[in-house]
């Protein structure tokens, strides 16, 4: 649970996106590549309105390159359509940044990128069993038949460089991470007004601690291996977890080396304020917890974490 866990993006993923005031009266009509891949693309005119592009020459080059990231929304239906994933749906409702691969199979999805201008939706089928067979290398999920298509939704909002694509992720994240902060220690304030909560302080990250009981025993730095009891809740009293009564670790404290991101970076540094023996509060924004990720029902996006701990021993390396 502490663990620091890192995402990475989807190869692949996917209600489908509405292509408004299409134009062609072909827009029911799939086309179909020399590699059997079948596609519909729609070019978004200076107005605004989606107009299919029909037939893309083979040597169109204006698509999307090998090595270039095109930033999307996206959706995937299987063949009972049922959607399975949505981009604008499913936290952190963001578009995704799929980078452009060599094929690994005729008709497949990689394919398609390539054909895709920034600004372009598309409609694409692909086949279930290859796709799960050549490109993600694992059986097929039982709600995918085998022989069937999975029909695929993307609105391509940008075509980049890597670098550029990389530079454009940091920035999005700094700016949303700067307005979540205002909004968690909001949160937090209001916290402290309706259960008359003194004696917090905060440090410079936006993390609020208060120490309850001082101890006297060394304090840690990074590197250390670092035991500490804790108990987790929400801001509205709900436990979540305690090392106290966990039955897979027999109620021993969890350990971790401090200051090696093996934990939440309200971890890493509240945990480093505190002597052996101690006992705190912290209140962690969700910028210094996990962030925009959904971890199921009981941790939703953009949580603020109550951890109430004890700092049990510190081993200095």
């Amino acid at each position: 649970m502490l663990s620091k866990t890192k995402f990475i993006l989807p190869v692949l993923a996917g209600a489908a996106l509405l292509f408004q005031s299409c134009k062609s009266t072909n827009n029911d009509e799939f086309l179909t590549t020399d590699t059997g891949l079948s596609y519909k693309i729609f070019e978004q005119k200076d107005g605004g309105e989606y107009e299919n592009k029909g037939k893309v020459n083979p040597a169109d080059s204006t698509g999307a390159r090998l090595g270039q990231v095109v930033t999307m929304h996206m959706s995937y239906k299987n063949a009972e359509d049922s959607v399975l994933f949505d981009s604008r749906a499913q936290e952190p409702k963001m578009p995704i940044m799929i980078p452009v691969m060599a094929s690994t199979f005729k008709g497949s999805l990689e394919e398609g990128l390539t054909l895709l201008s920034a600004g372009d939706s598309a409609v694409f089928k692909i086949n279930a069993d290859s796709l799960f067979t050549k490109t993600f290398r694992q059986p097929m999920p039982p709600f995918i038949k085998s022989g069937t298509f999975l029909t695929f939704y993307i609105k391509a909002l940008k075509v980049q460089s890597e670098e550029e694509a990389i530079a454009d992720m940091q920035r999005e994240q700094q700016e949303r991470a700067a307005k979540q902060v205002s909004i968690d220690d909001e949160k937090i304030q209001s916290y402290f007004k309706e259960n008359n909560l003194q004696g917090f302080q905060k440090t410079e990250s936006g993390l609020y601690y208060k120490i309850t009981q001082q101890g006297k025993g060394a304090q840690p730095t990074a590197g250390d291996e670092v035991s500490v009891h804790y108990k987790l809740t929400h801001l509205d009293g709900k436990e979540l977890e305690s090392s106290y009564e966990n039955p897979m670790t027999g109620g021993e404290p969890f350990s971790f080396p401090l200051g090696q991101g093996r934990v939440i970076p309200g971890w890493d540094e509240g945990i480093a304020l505190l002597n052996k023996g101690s006992k705190a509060t912290l209140l962690v924004p969700s910028t210094l917890a996990y962030g925009p990720q959904d971890r199921g029902p009981d941790m939703p996006a953009n949580s603020v974490l109550r951890f109430d701990v004890e700092l049990v021993d510190v081993k200095k390396q």
